[in-house]
């Protein structure tokens, strides 16, 4: 006969390898904040700047053919970035930034919230990740909404069994 403190130890392992997980979700998402706000400082530093000067320049140095269709419309949706646009883009980013900061440090804080918003914030970006899969097929689109489903997956499934947790304690301390 299992008493429950017998299966308390299997719980509370299966329970720590499920938070190194969500830590690791945690640390990923303050590693992505770090790099949105380095994003959004260099957009920054590109205002009053010759955008299509240095978009030239990058194209040469990467040895793109400067007659192909592809660099052509790059240069024409570069051209029509003026500051204004630039400032919406830079605050764009850095609110990008500090949502995925927030979650971050939610998550490897092990706060409840976290996982709520994650999971939220997550899944909300599905449908439109799946939308641009259906407009143009890439490796690295696919791998990120792979990835990004597992995550909602592991979350649902972590915050279920975190909820059920709860109310066995709430239970027995009753």
């Amino acid at each position: 006969m299992m008493t429950a403190s017998s299966t308390q130890p299997a719980t509370k392992n299966a329970r720590s390898i499920h938070d190194r997980w969500i830590i690791a979700i945690g640390v990923f998402k303050l590693m992505q904040a770090a790099l949105f706000v380095l994003l959004g400082i260099g957009a920054l530093k590109l205002l009053h700047r010759d955008l299509l000067d240095i978009a030239e320049r990058f194209i040469l140095a990467m040895r793109f053919n400067p007659e192909s269709h592809f660099v052509n419309l790059v240069l024409e949706k570069v051209a029509m970035i003026d500051p204004h646009r630039l400032r919406q883009i830079s605050a764009a980013i850095f609110g990008v930034a500090a949502l995925d900061a927030i979650e971050g440090a939610g998550l490897v804080l092990e706060k409840a919230w976290a996982e709520y918003v994650t999971l939220v914030l997550t899944a909300s970006f599905l449908p439109w990740e799946g939308f641009e899969i259906l407009r143009h097929v890439t490796w690295i689109k696919v791998s990120l909404i792979v990835i990004n489903i597992a995550v909602v997956l592991y979350l649902l499934f972590y915050v279920k069994m975190r909820m059920r947790e709860r109310r066995e304690r709430d239970a027995g301390g009753a």
